[in-house]
């Protein structure tokens, strides 16, 4: 089982961003333990982070026929981009959406996602720890599907 792991704008900074609301876990760290799930999962995973809209759409046409599920965290273009939520439905790969914070208790313009009614399921408000759970769901759901 191959799945992408895809982070958008900002998560880079993850660890020194505002670390009253995601915490001082890095991306790295959060690699680190999901490469941990994964050996367990018996899954290979393949990690990206891309800033721009554009080149997180080029990252997901690429999965195309590589990848069986993607665990995604598009930052701020999950309120904002049909265009990622096109290319997720277009490769025609199931994905899970994941949020460090709980994006319901926010700011109002973070309360809609223009994923979430493609994905196989969000995980939100449970800090870095979510990608994990996002992991294992989706692990369990494409185990499944065979």
């Amino acid at each position: 089982m191959r799945i992408a792991v895809l982070n958008g704008p900002n998560l880079n900074l993850l660890g020194t961003r505002e670390p009253s609301l995601y915490g001082t876990t890095t991306l790295a760290d959060i690699e680190r333990a999901l490469r941990v799930v994964a050996r367990e999962l018996s899954a290979h995973l393949d990690f990206a982070q891309h800033n721009g809209e554009g080149e997180m759409i080029d990252a997901i046409h690429a999965l195309r026929g590589l990848a069986d599920g993607v665990v995604i965290n598009a930052g701020a273009y999950t309120h904002t981009s049909l265009a990622i939520r096109d290319a997720l439905t277009s490769v025609a790969i199931p994905f899970v959406e994941v949020h460090i914070t709980n994006v319901y208790a926010r700011e109002a313009e973070r309360r809609h996602s223009m994923l979430a009614s493609a994905a196989v399921g969000v995980v939100c408000g449970l800090g870095a720890y979510g990608y994990e759970l996002a992991l294992r769901g989706l692990a369990q759901t494409l185990a499944a599907r065979d």
